[in-house]
């Protein structure tokens, strides 16, 4: 007891680092929400790259159209970068940049311009300062969210070059992020989402082990420098035990495969940004609670904490949250972290009868499932033979089926469903924040003035530099970092590689997925009804089902695909990152009788008139297309007025229903009388 008969608090834990994943529309704007969000007490940063920056194009590319600015910030050249963080010390700052096939680049972007601060110091000492994680993490961009560039093993070999580098270079660097997040967002079930991180992280370290630029001595600091990104679902008691499994499964692979001595290397230290695919459109009030049980499940065990948080915000199923719904979101961390007594104590679950049992299932199953990757070959061999996307498409579809069930519950969506107006929701449009519409101009005024006032032959040199490096089995950071002093731009960097390199395009996983094929009286009537329909047009019913543009994320898409095919469709799905034209070039050869259209990006308003003025030219004006994606209404509108047949967004989750719709569509086009 206190002279003043007070009890003597326990002394608080330091909090984990605080983040909003942001980054839109200009590298001004971005730095400008950066700088207010660190004023309201964020303690790190966490950069959104757009899809041009993250594929290596530059915004003067044709893939990049409608894509520039729209989901993060175009950084195409190093005078970008500078803007990106004027009057942010980079030495003083923890910096998470969420970028994979590009990461290499953006890092040496990043370094330079830390140098280009700090005149007074050495090159050398300003990387020894600089602190920060690029996510770095490509096998689940084959899997899930499709923003890779080569194939997997030059992909591997840039992240291991990065990894040498950055241990001998910038010591306080984690160099990648092995990211589980995004394999949960494409159906991963726990056990999976476990299992698949870890077998990444084999693979990355083999590699790393492998190429020889790191002694045995040094190896266990690339150990101790290896991060994870998980995801954390609303099941948080699940979730808190999934986290202890990967907590008690890194200990024993890094002490069992590595030889790790020191328990401080074998850490497992992650960061967590909480599940946006479980918010929703219907109800999105909703979603502030569902955010605040995810929080939970990384933050209530101090045995296997997180050590950096980013929270999405309440509307993002609708589209761009404002900042003051990323405010929002931070202040959940703060309240957690300030207000409540949770880091006063040790772990509160140490001794539970119930999480050790559930822990020892999940690392049993995970377990099992590492087996049997590394039985493959490993995370490799089961990219390339599309085991592990197929089986992440089939646990996805079987979480869709139990939701259009009910067996599995969303509150507001599948029960509960009744609502009184919501304040939050009243003027739609004004509660989302829209991208600002001239992105794209200015960062092509960008590129342009950035070429007319640089050294070419510098440029030139380096980037020749690059290639013939990139021949050899040397270290490419070097040769990158020469690239970015002399002023090449993002898309010359990915360009020289790709040369080297060539391109790569990962399984899609549909055609050997499981679907719903017995799911009942709903898909049995729409089956019968597609069968019909054919008969009446003379020919099995054909969809072709594209993603225009750079947005990976195929997890809607690919469960589009896989129900269409369980209700008798003959489905063409291409996977990603198709141009217009490539998706009307598609539409003629198939002779399809519908075309949807799937956009996450934002992108929509440019890229789907794009595709109806193709059709009409190659005189399939009478094709009717749907498109799916966040849309928000007024761009809906818009585009059914532009000629599309029917828009689904978030709150339409019934696959089933929506495969009706299919056919309605496909018989008002032809004209078909569905009651003759």
């Amino acid at each position: 007891m206190t002279e003043t008969g007070e009890t003597d608090r326990p002394v608080k834990d330091r909090p984990w680092v605080m983040r909003t994943y942001a980054g839109h529309s200009t590298a001004e704007a971005s730095n400008a929400l950066y700088r207010t969000n660190l004023a309201k007490g964020q303690t790190g940063l966490s950069v959104a790259f757009d899809l041009p920056t993250q594929t290596g194009y530059d915004p003067d590319s044709p893939l990049s159209r409608g894509e520039v600015g729209k989901v993060g910030v175009p950084v195409p050249h190093l005078g970008e970068m500078r803007k990106l963080f004027r009057d942010i010390p980079l030495t003083e700052m923890n910096t998470s940049m969420t970028i994979n096939a590009t990461a290499m680049w953006l890092l040496a972007m990043y370094q330079v311009v830390a140098e280009e601060q700090n005149p007074d110091l050495s090159p050398d000492e300003v990387a020894h300062l600089l602190a920060g994680t690029t996510q770095n993490d490509i096998i689940k961009e084959y899997l899930s969210r499709g923003t890779y560039v080569f194939g997997p093993e030059p992909s591997l070999r840039l992240i291991a070059d990065m990894i040498a580098y950055t241990v001998h270079e910038i010591p306080k660097w984690n160099p990648i992020n092995i990211c589980s997040y995004h394999l949960q967002e494409a159906g991963a079930t726990p056990v999976q989402e476990v299992a698949y991180a870890l077998c990444t992280a084999i693979a990355v370290l083999d590699q790393v082990r492998s190429s020889g630029q790191v002694s045995e001595d040094d190896f266990e600091k690339v150990v101790g420098r290896i991060s994870f990104f998980v995801n954390a679902g609303v099941r948080f008691v699940e979730e808190t035990c999934k986290m202890r499994a990967f907590v008690q499964l890194w200990d024993e692979i890094t002490r069992e495969r590595y030889g790790v001595q020191d328990p401080k290397m074998r850490r497992f230290r992650y960061g967590v940004q909480v599940n946006s695919l479980g918010l929703t459109e219907a109800q999105p009030e909703n979603n502030v609670q569902r955010i605040v049980l995810e929080m939970l499940g990384v933050t209530l065990s101090k045995d296997a904490r997180a050590r950096a948080v980013q929270l999405p915000a309440w509307n993002e199923a609708l589209g761009l949250p404002r900042p003051w719904d990323q405010q929002w979101s931070l202040r959940f961390q703060q309240v957690l972290a300030f207000e409540s007594d949770l880091l006063e104590y040790d772990d509160i679950f140490a001794g539970s009868h119930v999480i050790e049992a559930k822990v020892a299932e999940l690392v049993e199953g995970a377990r099992a499932e590492i087996d049997r990757v590394q039985g493959m070959g490993g995370a490799i061999a089961a990219v390339e033979s599309g085991y592990m996307k197929q089986n992440l498409v089939s646990a996805h579809a079987a979480r869709r089926a139990r939701i259009e069930s009910g067996e599995e519950v969303i509150v507001g969506v599948n029960r509960f469903e009744t609502t009184e107006p919501s304040p939050l929701t009243a003027d739609l449009d004004g509660a989302i924040m829209a991208a600002d519409p001239e992105a794209e101009k200015s960062a092509l005024d960008s590129v342009a003035a950035w070429k007319a006032q640089r050294d070419e032959t510098a440029v030139a040199e380096a980037l020749a530099a690059l290639a013939e490096a990139a021949r050899t089995d040397a270290n490419l950071m070097k040769p990158t970092l020469v690239a970015a002093r002399a002023g090449a731009t993002t898309g010359e960097w990915a360009g020289t590689l790709r040369e080297v390199f060539g391109e790569f395009r990962a399984p899609t996983g549909v055609s050997g997925a499981v679907g719903v094929a017995d799911a009942g009286a709903e898909l049995s009537a729409v089956r019968e009804r597609v069968r019909a329909t054919g008969e009446e047009l003379g020919g099995r019913l054909r969809v072709l089902v594209g993603k225009p543009g750079l947005d990976g994320h195929s997890n809607g898409a690919e469960q589009v695909a896989v129900r269409a095919r369980d209700a008798g469709f003959e489905v063409i799905y291409q996977g990603i990152r198709l141009t217009p034209e490539q998706i009307v070039a598609a539409a003629v050869a198939e002779d399809v009788h519908l075309v949807g259209l799937s956009i996450l990006s934002g992108s929509h308003m440019e890229l789907v008139p794009d595709v109806l003025d193709g059709l009409r030219a190659a005189g399939l004006g009478d094709v009717p297309v749907i498109v799916g994606g966040i849309i928000p209404s007024s761009d809906a509108r818009a585009l059914i007025e532009r000629g599309v047949a029917a828009v689904y967004t978030p709150k339409d989750f019934g696959l089933t229903e929506i495969m009706g719709g299919f056919v309605d569509v496909i018989r008002a086009a032809h004209g078909l009388d569905e009651d003759r």
